[in-house]
């Protein structure tokens, strides 16, 4: 079975490029940083895939942003005998490897850990930059109170939490982090997600 695995960060990112005209039978969508591995479809399609199989992703770092994840995803999956094939490299790993495909592995992979380091640390220079201008406000909350309320409620009343954070754009942890903060009485953290 040929299965597909796209990853997008934001929920208004367009998914449907990373795999356009690739032919796969089903396809796992996170939206999520790709920080770390401990991502739901993630999960369900390391469960799904069985030898024989072929994972298609569109490039390494829509995997993992890490070395040491892409790495041991790509051992993961090959380990249950699951070919992996990134569209954007040209490359296909089976378990059975040559030393330049490992090479260029742990090479394309550093790359995106290094870019996701780079980012960072854009992002915390421009961050400081517009708090020394005074014109940094933080992040825009997800919900407004009254959505938050809303979605108290309504998990409350016995709601689906995922059916919620898809009506409204936001992740389930957001939901999750609301519901903390409710039970704590700290609004003004809700939006935070957990550490």
């Amino acid at each position: 079975m040929r299965v597909g695995y796209v990853r997008v960060s934001t929920v208004d990112q367009n998914v449907v490029r990373q795999l356009d005209g690739v032919e796969v039978e089903r396809v796992f969508t996170d939206t999520a940083s790709g920080k770390d591995a401990h991502r739901p479809e993630l999960v369900e399609l390391l469960a799904f895939v069985r030898e024989g199989d072929e994972v298609l992703v569109h490039s390494m770092d829509r995997l993992a942003r890490n070395l040491e994840d892409l790495r041991a995803l790509v051992r993961t999956l090959t380990g249950k005998g699951v070919r992996v094939a990134f569209v954007t490299e040209g490359l296909t790993f089976t378990g059975e490897d040559s030393p330049m495909s490992t090479l260029l592995l742990s090479v394309m992979g550093a790359f995106a850990e290094f870019e996701r380091a780079l980012i960072r640390e854009r992002q915390t220079e421009g961050i400081a930059a517009a708090k020394a201008r005074g014109v940094y406000r933080g992040r825009k909350p997800a919900l407004t109170p009254v959505q938050v309320a809303d979605v108290v409620a309504r998990v409350a009343a016995g709601e689906a939490k995922t059916a919620l954070a898809t009506e409204y754009g936001i992740s389930r942890e957001t939901i999750y982090a609301h519901l903390r903060a409710a039970a704590t009485g700290s609004v003004g953290s809700s939006a935070l997600p957990r550490p």
